[in-house]
């Protein structure tokens, strides 16, 4: 097992297997999970550089990066922007997690994982048509007008449409069920092609998110329900259709 230095400053020595060609980014984060949940790491240890693993897995470093930020979501990791990835929390406080990583992060429960999540968006959608404040509806129509710039920027329009449905979940004024979602989110993060690519695609779901916004705005549970429910077949046929991501 050899030791990486300089990146690696605390001479951590890693088992890593050379990731399949066209292996998502998954199979990454899967190692990275067992080898931080060994026991041989100690809460607060630096990673080796993206390019260390990188070269060690044998894949394009934005499967690396993909991975690393699923773990920092999920806890597991923190990623420091000029300094690195370290880890937190101990091997006992990950257990939970991790457990959680070998039910979802399986390819072919796709079809489960977004099944799981229109349920819940819907929920989220229902509970915050009541509980929402006039300051998140608000905040949430800025999120709105930001899509709307954006038509033709497709990695800025998913960074307001996240933000749109992160919102939404905490608008329902339930920690759990944020929590849930947003774990979700992270686990089809990891392995499903979430980019909309094209201006119909972008034009699509923006009509898709005021929609659920103008229900939301009249407090109407059932035109709520129906908006979400229509946002989320669109959205779940095309992470399905999507397919897993690759390494470049």
């Amino acid at each position: 097992m050899p030791a990486f230095s300089p990146d690696d400053p605390l001479n951590i020595r890693l088992e890593l297997e050379s990731v399949p060609t066209g292996s998502p980014a998954s199979e990454v984060a899967r190692q990275l999970v067992s080898l931080l949940t060994a026991g041989d790491l100690a809460p607060g240890s630096r990673l080796p550089a993206e390019r260390v693993l990188a070269e060690r897995l044998g894949v394009g470093r934005s499967a690396v990066r993909e991975a690393l930020a699923a773990l920092e979501i999920l806890g597991i990791v923190q990623i420091r922007p000029g300094s690195g990835t370290y880890l937190q929390g101990g091997t006992s406080d990950l257990l939970p997690t991790t457990l959680s990583w070998g039910l979802m992060l399986a390819s072919d429960r796709t079809r489960e994982l977004l099944e799981i999540r229109s349920s819940l968006e819907r929920t989220a959608a229902i509970l915050a048509a009541q509980r929402a404040t006039p300051e998140q509806l608000d905040e949430l129509q800025t999120y709105l007008d930001r899509q709307h710039d954006a038509l033709d920027d497709p990695d800025a329009f998913i960074d307001a449409d996240v933000r749109f449905h992160v919102l939404l979940a905490r608008s329902a004024d339930n920690a759990v069920l944020a929590d849930l979602l947003q774990s979700l989110r992270s686990m089809l993060s990891v392995w499903v092609e979430r980019r909309v690519q094209t201006r119909q695609a972008t034009e699509a779901a923006y009509d898709e998110h005021r929609a659920i916004h103008e229900a939301l705005r009249t407090g109407d549970v059932a035109a709520v329900q129906q908006a979400m429910d229509a946002h989320m077949a669109t959205a779940s046929a095309r992470l399905e259709n999507a397919g897993p991501v690759a390494g470049p």
